[in-house]
């Protein structure tokens, strides 16, 4: 059952591919904003462009519909999350969070300690992304 995370699985990364109209102010964003270090940059003929940005380490986490509608009510207070949402680890939730909301991402639920003891913060984000940041508070 699984590997444990010892990263022996076969999968060596997890690359989520996002379509972004304005590709500009999404790069600032993430890149930026939300600080993720440029890892690799293409351009082709036709004005084609790519840019993966290194976000650390990846998982993928599935969840049923009541488990989504138990954190939501819990960060949120609400249902808002659509079939996908991208949560983002990070060192200091409150300040991230506030970075984000003056570079233009539209505030979901501010900081919000769960009861699994961490901060989270929801946004609506460029390239239509729903986000969550959040912080272990127990580390």
């Amino acid at each position: 059952m699984g590997n444990g995370g010892n990263g022996t699985g076969r999968v060596r990364q997890l690359r989520l591919v996002v379509e972004a109209e304005d590709f500009e102010e999404a790069l600032a964003f993430y890149r930026d904003v939300l600080g993720m270090p440029e890892q690799e940059a293409y351009e082709a003929d036709g004005g084609a462009r790519v840019v993966i940005l290194d976000a650390g380490r990846a998982t993928l986490e599935l969840a049923n519909p009541a488990q989504t509608r138990m954190i939501d009510d819990v960060e949120v207070g609400r249902k808002v999350a659509g079939h996908l949402r991208v949560a983002f680890e990070v060192a200091d939730a409150a300040e991230v969070a506030s970075d984000l909301e003056h570079a233009g991402a539209t505030v979901v639920a501010p900081p919000t300690e769960t009861p699994w003891r961490s901060l989270n913060a929801r946004f609506d984000g460029p390239a239509g992304l729903h986000l969550t940041v959040f912080q272990e508070l127990d580390d």
